[in-house]
C-alpha cells in the first residue's frame, strides 16, 4: 500500500512538472510574441531600431501616404486632413486624424499608441512633439535632405519603408518605374529647349526657379532643363516668387513645367477668384506669343501633387512630360 502511495505520489510530481513546463513554454513564447522582432534602418536622424512588423503606425508625411495605401497598410492614426480624398484613408472612420500642420491635433497620437510614426514633410516640425507623447514609438523621418540629390533621396526614402514593412518587392518595383520615367523623359527632352517652372494659385503665377523648392525645381536638376530664365535667390515659397506675364514672355520659354497649387482641392474648396492652371496661362493675351503656349508644350503636375508629393508623382510627372514630347517629335 505505502509503495503504490509512493508510485502514485511520484506520478503526480511528474505531471505537475510536466505542466509547469508546458506553461513556462507558453509563457515565453507570448512574451516573445509580444515584444517582437526589430529591425535597424537609417533615418534623417541616424540608425532607429524598429518593430517588424509595427502593430500601430501613425502616418503624417504626405510623401509616404499613397505608399503606404497601396501597400495596404493600416493606419492607426495619421494627417487625414492632409490626405488626398482618392485614398482609401479618407474613408476610414477609424484611423484618429492628427488634423494638419495649421491646426494640428497631436493628443490623438497618444490614443493610437503607436510603435512607429512615420513622420516629415509639413508634420517635420513636430517631430519633439510626437516623440514626447509617444515615448514608446519609434519617429522616422525619410524627407528628402537639403543637399542631396533629389531623386535619390525619394528612392532611399521607399526604399526604407520598403524594409520596415517587408515590402521590398513593391519598393523595388516603384523605384524600377521611377527611374524607367526618369529615362523617357531626359530622353524626350529637346535640349535646345529653354525651360521655365510655374506655380499658379489663386488665379495667380508664381516663379519656380531651378533647383530651389520642394516640386518644380529639383525637376530642372534630373532632367537637366535649361531655364529660360534665372533669378537670382529664389525662394522656396510654395506659391513661387513674384512674376508678371511681361517677364514671362520676355523670357520666352520653349517649354513650361506647371504646377497648379489649388488642383487637389475640390472646385468648391479653391480659393476665390482661383482658375485651372491652363486657363489662367493659356487664355492670357499677353503670353499668346510665347512658344510654349503657341506649340503646346506645358507639362502640368499631377492634380494631386500639392498633397501627395510622393515618388508615384513624380512617376507620373515624367511620363506626362515623355507623352507630350514625344508626340511633338
Amino acid at each position: 500500500m505505502v509503495s503504490t502511495r509512493l508510485q502514485l505520489s511520484a506520478l503526480a510530481g511528474v505531471v505537475a512538472l510536466t505542466l509547469a513546463g508546458c506553461g513556462s513554454a507558453d509563457t515565453d513564447s507570448a512574451n516573445a510574441d509580444d515584444s517582437g522582432a526589430t529591425i535597424e534602418v537609417e533615418d534623417n536622424n541616424g540608425k532607429q531600431t524598429v518593430a517588424s512588423p509595427p502593430k500601430s503606425v501613425v502616418a503624417t508625411d504626405n510623401r509616404t501616404f499613397q505608399t503606404l495605401s497601396d501597400w495596404g497598410i493600416e493606419l492607426s492614426g495619421g494627417a487625414v486632413s492632409l490626405m488626398s480624398e482618392d485614398l482609401d484613408y479618407t474613408q476610414d472612420d477609424s484611423i484618429l486624424d492628427l488634423g494638419s500642420h495649421r491646426e494640428p491635433d497631436l493628443e490623438k497620437v497618444v490614443e493610437a499608441k503607436p510603435d512607429l510614426i512615420v513622420n516629415g514633410q509639413r508634420f517635420a516640425q513636430f517631430h519633439d512633439d510626437l516623440a514626447k507623447l509617444a515615448p514608446g514609438a519609434t519617429v522616422l523621418e525619410l524627407d528628402p535632405r537639403d543637399g542631396e540629390d533629389f531623386d535619390a533621396e525619394l528612392r532611399r526614402q521607399t526604399e526604407v519603408l520598403g524594409e520596415v514593412f517587408g515590402k521590398q518587392d513593391e519598393a523595388k518595383k516603384l523605384v524600377d518605374d521611377f527611374d524607367a520615367s526618369i529615362e523617357r523623359a531626359q530622353a524626350a527632352y529637346d535640349d535646345s529647349d529653354k525651360a521655365m517652372g510655374l506655380i499658379t494659385s489663386a488665379g495667380d503665377i508664381g516663379y519656380a526657379a531651378p533647383s530651389v523648392g520642394r516640386t518644380v525645381g529639383p525637376v530642372f536638376d534630373i532632367l537637366e532643363l535649361d531655364p529660360a530664365l534665372e533669378v537670382e535667390e529664389g525662394s522656396e515659397d510654395h506659391q513661387g516668387d513674384d512674376i508678371s506675364v511681361e517677364a514671362i514672355a520676355k523670357s520666352n520659354p520653349d517649354l513650361m513645367i506647371v504646377l497648379d497649387r489649388d488642383a487637389s482641392f475640390a472646385p468648391e474648396e479653391r480659393d476665390e477668384g482661383s482658375a485651372p492652371a491652363a486657363e489662367v496661362l493659356e487664355d492670357s493675351e499677353a503670353l499668346k506669343d510665347v512658344p510654349a503656349i503657341k506649340d503646346d508644350k506645358i507639362v502640368y503636375f499631377p492634380e494631386d501633387t500639392y498633397l501627395n508629393e510622393g515618388i508615384q508623382t513624380y512617376t507620373e510627372f515624367f511620363n506626362d512630360f515623355a507623352d507630350k514630347l514625344e508626340d511633338q517629335k
